[in-house]
């Protein structure tokens, strides 16, 4: 992988990390048409998850730090049933991660018909957010936590958006369109760190020099801007989408990057 390919795929991710059309499947994508090795690809996609999680500490750090302040005060209060939301959510995705990592690894070496099917699931989930108005609730509840916890877990399929399943899947169940952007890029921040620390610590048995592939010192340092830097503008953009409501054009967008994920490698 070259400068270019890094700095593009950088950028790929930092915007569809938060925009809802799958950063996993449009990276598979971009990796076929560069022609990446899976290692190769592997190695790029923890290191611009991490810029991306770290894009998101920026973005909304103000919430971050109403979390820890109220979390040690050490009293139940609004930040401890946040962060007590957040743990839940975490349920669902830790279980896949742990017991069906090597299934979920394969299934992104399966090819670009997967990407396509599930990028069409994606836009019928923003469809059908954007056109259901159930009654709209402030606070999310440890039950919502949950369900929208199971959407983020089956959202590690390439083309699922985790950011789409998790807003859509919320906005359903009748939660604030504010607040579910706010907690859907805050609940993605643990799961991220986790992954990227069980894939480190494969690279490490496995050898640096393997584990890298191809990949330089540069390409990763590009890489890692590129995602820091654009998901840093994602991010913000994004939470603005939510609350106006706009989330139909991103359904139009996947169902039309699905068809032609489908398609194309047909001829």
């Amino acid at each position: 992988m070259d400068w270019l390919e890094s700095l593009i795929l950088g950028i790929v991710q930092g915007l569809t990390e938060y925009l809802p059309v799958s950063s996993s499947g449009h990276l598979t994508i971009g990796a076929n048409f560069f022609g990446l090795s899976g290692e190769e690809n592997l190695a790029f996609t923890i290191t611009v998850h991490v810029a991306t999680v770290l894009s998101t500490c920026v973005i909304l750090w103000k919430e971050i730090v109403w979390l820890f302040k109220d979390l040690f005060k050490f009293q139940w209060n609004e930040g401890t049933k946040y962060v007590v939301n957040i743990l839940i959510s975490m349920i669902p995705v830790a279980i896949v991660g742990l017991l069906f990592k090597d299934k979920v690894e394969a299934i992104f070496g399966s090819g670009l018909l997967v990407v396509g099917i599930c990028l069409l699931v994606t836009a019928s989930l923003l469809a059908f957010s954007y056109w259901a108005k159930p009654r709209q609730r402030e606070n999310i509840s440890p039950w919502h936590a949950f369900i929208i916890g199971i959407a983020q877990a089956i959202a590690v399929l390439p083309g699922l958006s985790r950011s789409g399943s998790t807003i859509a899947t919320g906005l359903l169940l009748g939660n604030s369109k504010q607040k579910m952007a706010q907690f859907s890029f805050l609940m993605v921040i643990p799961p991220i760190l986790g992954e990227a620390l069980l894939d480190v610590k494969d690279m490490a048995e496995q050898g640096v020099s393997q584990a890298m592939g191809g990949l330089s010192a540069t390409s990763l340092i590009i890489g890692f801007l590129a995602a820091f830097i654009s998901g840093c503008f994602a991010c913000k953009w994004m939470i603005n989408i939510v609350k106006k409501g706009k989330l139909i054009w991103f359904a139009l967008y996947c169902a039309i990057v699905g068809i032609l994920a489908i398609v194309l490698p047909l001829f």
